[in-house]
């Protein structure tokens, strides 16, 4: 089975991964090409601008979180329809979950994949250098194809001609193009990230850069690159199957500029377990959706204090839903949500639901980040004690308790060391920090769903007012 694929990786974080991988799906998109998406490591929002320039959903593949054969799975299915596939890298091309290994890394997922791999330089102030960064990264790990080099923030086409001219003569290794550094192709960034494609809204962005793309790069020989790669046998993901003669869960999912940050495959494993996907806004909407399960992702809710804090009418509603037994699963930007209030970076205090006796406070430093397991200590809506999956943190804010906290899940790291507690329970509302990918543990759609069931079979009325 044939199934064209590229890996777009990057010398360090901040090389020009996300742009060029824009680039080039917006590129070949103009070129009437299907082109998939995918995403190396735990990250929200730049599959957010892949799907806006593509259409298609990105997908999350991960070596830590999810290992080879769900990785694998999970490619060939999305893939399935595709001219081709451009999966983007994170960080450096050997940066992972250790120094001392690969797993985690883009090198270890473009094996995983048997990817060619498009190494990003930035070339902004070197000449023959370009050449020993290239030849070093390729020969690092003689079993990972690094087959090409494409260069981001060259000013000009002499400029370019001296970094290729380099890399040519003295690897060998392919040199794609370039793109120029160009401020209206710059997506702002802030303190998790670039900004959201959702609060980008419809931009002229992408055009710009499929157009600056195919001025400067050599779109044939990327295509001619993707379709080198090799035969493709996928896997199948396991199966999450309904619960036979039960109505579906009719789950409403946050979806707005403060909370967009969902895996894909969470959605869609809800889905195949029997769940019907509601998108509701807590920024916009006065009520919420008739649903049995209420799921807040992650975001921005920082950034959007005043706003949430206005809307009134919804954080009454949230609130209602919880005490009279509804479920509600949140995480990260959810949980802030669902806390008493939100301290932003200047000190300002904004009302949120109130559901926990904390707030949520904002820190100029001291960022939490890392690969995350969680296990269950005590029966929660994810599933039994015991109950396992994986997933990240990645937050600037910390909890300041006004009361008693009661927890349902133990944190470790990627080395298997303790992190502390998370998962915040009250009733049938669970909200961790840490977010989770269903693809580590399927059962577990099978088990929110239930829970959302079993919650909504024993909710008391909610009195209209």
């Amino acid at each position: 089975m044939q199934r064209p694929r590229v890996v777009i990786a990057g010398t360090h974080s901040g090389a020009g991964k996300t742009t060029v991988t824009l680039a080039l799906l917006a590129a070949l998109k103009a070129r009437g090409r299907l082109v998939q998406p995918f995403k190396a490591g735990p990250d929200f929002i730049d599959p957010g601008h892949h799907q806006v320039v593509t259409g298609r959903p990105s997908r999350n593949l991960d070596g830590w979180m999810l290992g080879e054969a769900v990785n694998r799975a999970i490619f060939a299915r999305a893939s399935a329809d595709a001219d081709l596939s451009i999966i983007e890298g994170m960080m450096g091309l050997f940066d992972g979950s250790s120094s001392m290994h690969e797993q985690g890394s883009t090198a270890e997922l473009a094996k995983q994949l048997h990817a060619p791999v498009v190494l990003v330089i930035d070339g902004s102030a070197m000449a023959r250098s370009a050449a020993a960064m290239a030849s070093g990264y390729a020969k690092f790990d003689p079993a990972l194809q690094v087959r090409a080099v494409l260069f981001n923030r060259v000013q000009s086409e002499g400029h370019y001609r001296l970094l290729r001219d380099a890399v040519e003569t003295n690897t060998d290794l392919a040199v794609l193009g370039y793109l120029r550094p160009d401020a209206s192709v710059t997506i702002p960034d802030r303190h998790l990230g670039l900004r959201t494609a959702i609060e980008q809204g419809q931009s002229d962005l992408y055009e710009r850069l499929a157009r600056s793309a195919a001025e400067t790069i050599d779109l044939d020989r990327v295509e001619a690159l993707a379709h080198s790669a090799g035969e493709w046998y996928g896997g199948e993901l396991p199966a999450v199957m309904p619960v036979a003669h039960q109505q579906p869960v009719r789950v409403g999912v946050a979806y707005d500029a403060a909370f967009c940050f969902y895996y894909q495959d969470n959605l869609d494993l809800l889905e195949a377990a029997g769940a019907e996907i509601v998108r509701f806004s807590p920024l916009r909407d006065a009520a919420l959706p008739e649903v049995e399960l209420l799921y807040f992702g992650g975001g921005y809710p920082e950034l959007y204090g005043p706003t949430l804090a206005a809307n009134v009418a919804m954080r009454s509603a949230v609130r209602t839903f919880a005490e009279s037994g509804g479920a509600i699963y949140a995480e990260c930007g959810g949980l802030m949500y669902l806390t008493e209030a939100i301290r932003g970076y200047e000190g300002g205090r904004h009302e949120m639901v109130g559901i926990f006796p904390t707030e949520a406070v904002m820190r100029q430093s001291g960022m939490t980040l890392g690969y995350r397991t969680v296990e269950m200590t005590r029966s929660c809506l994810l599933g039994q004690a015991g109950t396992s999956l994986r997933g990240h943190e990645f937050h600037y804010s910390m909890l300041e308790s006004k009361g008693d906290l009661h927890y349902a899940c133990t944190l470790s790291d990627a080395a298997g060391k303790s992190v502390g507690q998370d998962g915040l329970v009250r009733g049938n509302t669970l909200a961790l920090y840490s977010h989770q990918h269903f693809g580590s543990h399927p059962e577990v759609a099978i088990n929110l769903l239930a829970a959302a069931r079993r919650a909504s079979s024993h909710r008391q009325p909610v009195r209209k007012e």
